[in-house]
């Protein structure tokens, strides 16, 4: 009997999956901890191993763990005193950016403090010039000053980020290496190795995330595993990364600016997986949590990847208001949208919700926790959605008079009733999500016009129908353990590291053994990381892919390649496969214009992860436990309620109806018809009276 633990942290709740070789899965939720992560994560962790009757001692399996400690570090700027090192003369790189204004009509536009201010930003005097040829190297005594300057600063954490150190990173190592000898204590990373990429603002504010956040995730991941070593877990943790990939502690502690997105990317990667278990091609996730919702779209049963992502937007959800991140990630869209979203009346007197949430403390009002505002969470429970007396099973009584009291004082502010207000909140929020879902897809080229929705998370599968109606959506698919998908995804996901290094060459000048050394060195560092996450090093693959452009061009193309283009050696393979792309983006492509390689991209792969489906539903058709009145889409309609467990494979219900689970709750509306498939999942499809 092998046992593995998956323990998601999010902005609400912290998610915790038991699953055995044979496929059964133990599962929980706990609130997230936020003055102590490890106090929830372990609190969940004790509860699940209590409920399967098993000791620490029994998990000898892997222990994948996602987490926010990253994003909440640089959200609310919890991080230690930081300094950047630049070359002499560009002090001023995070504080000008790229000189972009992300909303031209706005005088006001905000951007967030750089993390670095000035005072912590030195320069040194060195030069490595575009083709990489070092002019000027730093001097010792300057170093030496250098490392002085750092120490009476206070700073506890250094980035290095020089001009041009993507081609040739000689300058930076060596500025790192010596403060490393002289500030012993201090945590050093150079940009070269963070990001080795073209275009310095991005790059450097890349370096300078991740040594922000050093001096946090690396004590945190290694109690992590002094923790569960002490506890008896057989294994060190692995940790989720914003690309899908899954490496060791020690690789993602020196890495932190890649676990930004973590447990979003685990949902989608969970979504993934069951695309390839159903057979399907295309979809589109949908997670809702307690904080926000994210959308993914699948193609050919793998997320879009992206190399260019922002945190800490000033505002939320606005391209070019937060500090970029050059990291492969997961292709997300990510909205102020989830059970703890608080609504409230704008200047105009008009309904608006979230972006910002009450998060786990004090939580929505219906929490009793001491929350006063009205929420996404209170709206569902006002509307009969959810029921008071069965959240998390029971274990968790909600306080259904603190949220009428909320709701009430938000419908007077509106000049209408609590449940009117309720019903509002569940409408704004869903065209919220359908409409940054729509956005996504078109600024992609993507048509998700009869795509399934593929819905998860604790507030997922009760919004889903409504999104999927306003999306066009074909079905919506409820999986089972729908609200802790994102901490199965970790469990159904190889091992695995994306890696990206900048070399700027036309394609009908490519010198291919330039090429096999950049490849060959990324895939050196990405075959080291697996091999130290436990990978055996016969069950590594190695794929390969590039940014492309047509040469004049700004902006990139991400493509991956069939093979590994330093076999074959075809250029015109690779233009066309570029071609291709542009096309599928852009609808045209100006062939006349030659074809520029900007960054090579690998991905460096453990083996796939088996899985045992277990928990089948019965074969007996269930009924109804209860009925109870429901206002979401008429007043006081009575609407059955089902428990999941009782529902049989291939058993049809119509809706209105509610379906209940321990962790989550599912809604079909009226005109919607839900069926159980062959392993279990919901799948819902509008009803047609004409069929």
């Amino acid at each position: 009997m092998t046992y593995s633990l998956a323990v998601d942290i999010g902005g609400t709740f912290t998610d915790i999956v038991l699953r055995n070789s044979d496929g059964r899965l133990i599962v929980d939720k706990t609130l997230t901890t936020h003055e102590d992560l490890l106090t929830g994560f372990f609190g969940g962790v004790n509860s699940v191993l209590g409920h399967a009757g098993i000791s620490s001692h029994a998990v000898d399996g892997v222990v994948v763990h996602a987490t926010t400690v990253v994003t909440n570090a640089l959200i609310e700027r919890k991080g230690p005193a930081t300094a950047l090192v630049v070359t002499d003369g560009f002090r001023d790189v995070l504080s000008i950016r790229n000189e972009h204004r992300y909303d031209m009509y706005d005088p006001q536009i905000e951007f967030p403090e750089p993390l670095v201010p000035e005072h912590l930003t030195f320069g040194v005097i060195e030069r490595t010039l575009a083709d990489g040829t070092v002019l000027v190297s730093p001097s010792k005594e300057d170093i030496s000053a250098l490392a002085v300057q750092i120490r009476e600063s206070g700073a506890k954490s250094v980035a290095v980020c020089f001009l041009n150190s993507f081609i040739n990173a000689q300058n930076e190592t060596l500025v790192a290496s010596e403060l490393a000898r002289l500030l012993n204590d201090i945590f050093i990373c150079t940009s070269s190795d963070v990001a080795p990429q073209i275009r310095e603002y991005p790059r450097a504010s890349t370096a300078t995330v991740n040594a922000y956040t050093m001096p946090i995730s690396q004590p945190y991941l290694r109690r992590l595993s002094d923790r569960l070593r002490s506890e008896g877990f057989a294994n060190t943790p692995l940790i989720m990364l914003s690309s899908g990939g899954v490496v060791g502690a020690e690789t993602a502690g020196r890495n932190p600016v890649r676990m930004i997105e973590s447990g979003p990317a685990a949902g989608a990667l969970a979504a993934c997986h069951y695309a390839e278990v159903l057979g399907i091609d295309r979809l589109m996730s949908f997670d809702m949590g307690g904080t926000t919702a994210k959308a993914c779209l699948i193609e050919n049963r793998t997320p879009l990847i992206t190399g260019l992502f922002e945190v800490d937007r000033r505002y939320r959800f606005k391209d070019g208001s937060g500090l970029p991140v050059t990291v492969p990630s997961i292709d997300l869209i990510e909205i102020g949208a989830g059970g703890g979203s608080i609504a409230h009346v704008d200047a105009l007197g008009l309904l608006k919700v979230g972006p910002e949430s009450a998060g786990s403390n004090p939580g929505p009002a219906c929490y009793g926790r001491g929350g006063r505002e009205a929420t996404v969470t209170d709206a569902d429970l006002v509307l009969g959605l959810i029921d008071a007396g069965n959240f998390l099973g029971g274990d968790m009584q909600l306080d259904k008079a603190a949220t009428e009291q909320a709701m009430s004082k938000l419908g007077d502010n509106l000049g209408t009733s609590g449940v009117q207000a309720a019903r509002g909140i569940y409408r704004v929020v869903t065209e919220a999500m359908a409409s940054a879902a729509r956005s996504h897809a078109t600024d992609r080229g993507v048509d998700y016009r009869g795509l399934p929705l593929f819905a998860f998370g604790g507030a997922g599968p009760l919004h889903a129908c409504g999104v999927a109606e306003l999306l066009q959506s074909s079905s919506v698919i409820v999986p089972p353990r729908s609200s802790v998908l994102s901490a199965f995804g970790t469990l159904v996901t190889p091992l695995r590291l994306d890696l990206v290094r900048s070399d700027l060459v036309r394609l009908d000048d490519i010198d291919w053994e330039r090429v096999e050394t950049v490849i060959g060195e990324l895939e050196m560092e990405g075959r080291a990381a697996l091999l130290e996450a436990g990978c055996a090093a016969s069950d590594i693959e190695i794929h390969v892919g590039a940014d492309m452009r047509y040469f004049g061009q700004q902006h990139e193309v991400p493509v991956t390649f069939d093979a590994d283009p330093r076999q074959a050696r075809d250029t015109a393979a690779l233009s066309h496969l570029f071609a291709e792309a542009y096309r599928t983006l852009y609808g045209v492509n100006p062939n006349h214009v030659p074809v520029e390689i900007v960054s090579w991209r690998i991905t460096v792969n453990g083996p796939a992860i088996r899985f045992h489906a277990a928990g089948q539903p019965g074969s007996a058709p269930g009924t109804p436990k209860t009925h109870r009145p429901v206002h979401a889409w008429q007043d006081n309609e009575m609407v059955p309620v089902f428990d999941r467990r009782d529902l049989a494979v291939g058993q049809e219900v119509q809706g209105p109806l509610i379906i209940e689970e321990r962790e989550t709750t599912t809604a079909i509306p009226p005109n919607w018809v839900a069926t159980i498939d062959h392993i279990g999942c919901i799948v819902a499809t509008r009803f047609s009276r004409a069929n």
